[in-house]
């Protein structure tokens, strides 16, 4: 135990980080929550010295938007398909490169690329992908497709409208979840593979004795040996999902949305940013709270389910 003379040394070391947690988290924290639920709270007038009663006027008109429930609905449908299809590519990945030996570490670093790439310099890249540059008047025809068509045309489909002009919301969705995926393996990957290096080798050898299979192998041994991990990256998955706005923005833009149809791809965040951006801070506010109690109920309902499910 400190002795209570040379405490102060302890607090002297932890200052400098507490100080900037008051100023860059606790603070912005308590201000939220006031301008939440302060009805009618703007910028500009909380700054000319207004005052504003407390409610839950902000909430109302949060719910009451119209584009509210289209922000929910699309973040609540890429959260739905993105994290168990990423979560269970990234299992399977980490599998085959842990039972790799050659040009292991090599692979590794190839598929932790996307982690440390700029999410709008990778939506950028996908926009080039699935782009059509020069539809003709009538939209049947292109002069120049993206690299996703020409694969789909060199196997004899017929090329999609993916993300311009007049192309339709699944279409649009289909690109964000490919991206999505994508850009969420490298991290699921490096911790399911640390998981996987450190599972004692006993088990696989007796389970080869037995002659188990390697689909039994999987789903019995690694799998159960590998839960808490596999909950670990479910649950900073759905938190990272429900706060999906970047790889919009990477892929069509702050329109987010194809041309003539904007705004049709806005998730959460989108809809805080754009209350940010028309002054209305109390709107944000509300909807950054919504957008916690959300993520906050679905990461207690992930941690219930992984009570029964996660072997320690």
């Amino acid at each position: 135990m400190v002795d209570g003379k040379t405490q102060w040394k302890g607090w002297l070391y932890l200052a400098p980080a507490l100080i900037m947690l008051a100023i860059f988290t606790f603070w912005p924290i308590i201000n939220t929550l006031y301008m939440a639920f302060s009805n009618g709270y703007t910028s500009l007038g909380s700054a000319g010295g207004e005052t504003y009663s407390l409610g839950i006027e902000n909430f109302i008109k949060v719910i009451q938007y119209k584009g509210f429930v289209t922000c929910l609905k699309n973040t609540c449908l890429l959260c739905i398909i993105t994290v168990p299809v990423s979560t269970i590519l990234a299992l399977l990945i980490s599998v085959a490169l842990n039972s790799i030996k050659v040009l292991n570490r090599a692979l590794q670093t190839i598929y932790f690329l996307p982690y440390v790439t700029n999410s709008i310099a990778i939506g950028m890249v996908f926009a080039m992908m699935f782009n059509i540059v020069g539809l003709t008047p009538n939209g049947d025809s292109a002069i120049t497709w993206g690299i996703i068509n020409n694969i789909i045309q060199l196997f004899g489909g017929k090329g999609i409208n993916w993300i311009n002009a007049g192309s339709n919301y699944w279409a649009n969705m289909m690109v964000m979840i490919i991206y999505i995926v994508w850009n969420a393996l490298p991290f699921k990957i490096l911790i399911l593979l640390g998981g996987l290096q450190s599972i004692n080798k006993q088990y696989y050898d007796a389970a080869k004795i037995d002659g188990a299979s390697r689909s039994r192998i999987l789903w019995r041994i690694t799998v159960p040996l590998l839960s808490p991990m596999i909950a670990y990256v479910v649950i900073t998955g759905f938190i990272g999902g429900f706060k999906e706005y970047t790889s919009i923005v990477g892929v069509f833009g702050n329109t987010m949305g194809p041309a003539g149809n904007p705004r049709v791809l806005n998730t959460i965040v989108g809809f805080i940013y754009d209350s940010l951006s028309n002054n209305n801070y109390g709107r944000a506010s509300a909807a950054a709270l919504i957008l916690f109690v959300i993520i906050f109920i679905v990461t207690m309902l992930n941690m219930y389910v992984s009570k029964k499910k996660v072997h320690y």
